[in-house]
């Protein structure tokens, strides 16, 4: 599915429904380039949850809101091996919620029934958010 958005509130409410959708144990990568509204989204998604919050983890790796959603950025990772040593896969199919940005650098250690969320830029405030 393909939905265009024209702000970050826009972006929000359309992750805040996309959250329905999810399930305890459920592994969303989220991918766009910098900028393009991935922490956006997760703060959409923790909306539906009632959550606050919500921050960049590019310096922490790994953020929690509410004991089950799991926000990670991957960008400063090398390889799934770092993600693995840092104990981040520990997370992967419990009683969470992940969420990850930058997973291209770990994708040889998520699990295999992945979610996949694609953000691009179609100007200066447009995304195309596709599901």
């Amino acid at each position: 599915m393909e939905i265009l958005s024209t702000c970050e509130a826009q972006t929000r409410e359309i992750a805040k429904k996309y959250a329905e959708t999810l399930n305890r144990g459920d592994v969303v990568v989220l991918s766009g380039e910098l900028g393009a509204g991935k922490t956006a989204f997760v703060k959409g998604v923790a909306d539906y949850f009632g959550l606050s919050g919500v921050t960049s983890p590019t310096y922490a790796y790994l953020n929690v809101y509410g004991d089950f959603i799991y926000h990670y950025d991957c960008y400063r990772l090398s390889c799934g091996d770092d993600a693995v040593m840092l104990g981040l896969t520990d997370y992967f199919g419990g009683e969470n919620i992940c969420l990850i940005e930058w997973a291209e650098n770990v994708s040889d250690v998520l699990p295999e029934n992945i979610k996949t969320v694609k953000i691009e830029k179609t100007g200066e405030n447009g995304r195309k958010i596709v599901l």
